[in-house]
């Protein structure tokens, strides 16, 4: 908002009401949190192309505007223009989930094959330069500025603040369930402002779960209208029939309110999801999970490669950590244990130890004392746990042996947590597709408060992983791998 004069790219009123209507905020601070992102990018392009251009082309200086300055400028032109066309600044992506760094990554390889194709063309002998070392420098430079442009952005919605409006209209159990996820999770920048029942009433009178219900199902545009509602989330009920949401998308054309429809299908989501017209009636197309084919085997590329890089990177402080470990307690430098792998086959897990010797033994004796939730056994202050061992599992440096299992193809650097063989005894078919692929070093539950979760929950953050798997979100979840090692949450 401009106070004085400045203006905070980030700043947001908190939606409140005034005289009985919602401004829309939301409107101002998402321009300007774009206007940002195009400015972060556009900055950090400039500053690659000319580190670039003045490291290299000194040697050249001579024809430093009729050769490298034309490359520069040519190059800074290229990628903004691709980031333009590949829609990569859309507000609707912007400060959430994988795709906004999708859009990144595909815009700058299509800028990378123009300037290939271009350099073929014009028979340049520095285009190499450009292509190999500036549009990687440029991706690095741009993803972290990106990324700590969303961390400022993440902060400011757990203060209440950069929220969009929502008007959720469905049957109260599943607004309810709606409103519970949106505070649960602030960083998605939603908040349940006023919610549409069929009959108009919530499952406390006029309010469900403290938010006001507004009016019923068939009011929904005409609220819009009046209040202002940036989103209107539509959750499942038997109102809501093919023709009422196709004139309620009517009733809402023209204004600045997004409509999104809850599929029945609430765990399939990213890039399993597709919408085709077929004899002119739009279906919601769920493709098959890819466990097979050319991005499975980027994969395992990756998994190896990255291994083999940590492993050197780490080698001084696992050395580091095998003698602390040592010293501490009588026994090994590693525990081994049998885990179950993709398609049920066991493998051996390493770790470095961090319980004294026949811990495994004593767990009888500690099972009245168990912690864990559902099938995991976890004690917040286990006895069997060294002093050594009790900062190496809050800081998972315990479990960077297991990149020897990631190197020999047991494990991968991102999946479903590895189970024990008696867990999988307890499996049920549901559960059981955790092993169609292979375990991870990290993954979503990883990310998202580890031994906290709800087994439940953690269940349900494998089986997505597993349904909606991509190369993006391995990405991300690599990177917000480091925050959640750093603080340490769920570590024990």
């Amino acid at each position: 908002m401009r106070q004085g004069g400045i203006v905070d790219p980030f700043s947001s009123a908190r939606g409140g009401l005034a005289n009985g209507a919602i401004s829309r905020p939301a409107i101002d601070w998402e321009q300007r949190y774009r206007r940002t992102v195009i400015t972060s990018d556009t900055v950090a392009t400039a500053f690659v192309v000319a580190a670039i251009g003045n490291f290299f082309g000194v040697r050249d200086a001579a024809n430093w505007h009729e050769k490298w300055g034309i490359l520069a400028f040519g190059t800074e032109l290229l990628v903004l223009g691709a980031l333009a066309v590949g829609r990569a600044w859309t507000p609707a992506v912007l400060g959430q989930g994988a795709e906004e760094f999708r859009r990144l990554g595909r815009s700058l390889f299509a800028a990378t094959v123009v300037l290939a194709l271009g350099g073929i063309a014009l028979t340049s002998r520095n285009i190499k330069l450009w292509i190999f070392v500036a549009i990687p420098a440029i991706a690095l430079v741009t993803m972290t500025a990106r990324y700590l442009l969303r961390l400022r952005l993440h902060k400011q919605r757990k203060d209440g603040r950069c929220l969009r409006p929502v008007l959720a209209a469905g049957s109260p159990d599943t607004v309810r369930d709606l409103i519970t996820r949106t505070r649960k999770f602030p960083h998605i920048g939603w908040r349940v402002e006023a919610v549409c029942t069929t009959d108009g009433r919530g499952l406390d009178g006029d309010h469900l779960d403290g938010v006001r219900v507004v009016g019923r199902l068939a009011d929904v545009a005409k609220h819009v209208r009046h209040d202002g509602y940036r989103v209107v989330a539509v959750t499942p009920d038997p109102y809501w029939t093919p023709h009422r949401l196709q004139r309620l998308a009517w009733n809402l054309e023209g204004s600045d309110t997004e409509m999104v429809v809850a599929p029945v299908l609430m765990e399939v989501a990213g890039p399993r999801l597709h919408v085709d017209a077929v004899l002119g009636i739009p279906l919601l197309r769920v493709s098959m999970p890819t466990f097979t084919g050319g991005r499975r085997a980027i994969k395992g590329v990756v998994d190896r490669v990255g291994a083999t890089i940590l492993l050197v990177l780490f080698a001084p402080l696992m050395v580091l950590v095998g003698l602390l470990v040592l010293v501490d307690s009588r026994g090994g430098v590693f525990y081994r244990q049998r885990r179950v792998g993709k398609g049920g086959r066991e493998f051996t897990i390493l770790k470095f130890r961090t319980m004294v010797a026949g811990a495994h033994g004593a767990r009888a004796e500690l099972a009245d004392c168990n912690e864990g939730a559902g099938l995991l056994f976890k004690l917040r202050r286990d006895p069997r746990v060294t002093r050594v061992g009790a900062v190496l599992r809050r800081y998972s440096i315990d479990e960077l042996p297991q990149l020897f299992n990631v190197l020999t193809g047991s494990m991968s650097l991102v999946g479903p947590r590895p189970p024990l063989p008696e867990e999988t005894a307890a499996y049920g078919p549901d559960i059981r597709r955790r092993l169609l692929v292979k375990p991870g070093l990290t993954g979503l539950w990883q990310i998202s408060g580890r031994s906290d979760l709800p087994w439940e929950e953690a269940v349900r953050l494998d089986l997505r992983y597993v349904e909606d798997w991509s190369l993006a979100l391995d990405t991300v979840i690599l990177w917000k791998t480091l925050r959640a090692v750093f603080y340490g949450q769920g570590a024990y």
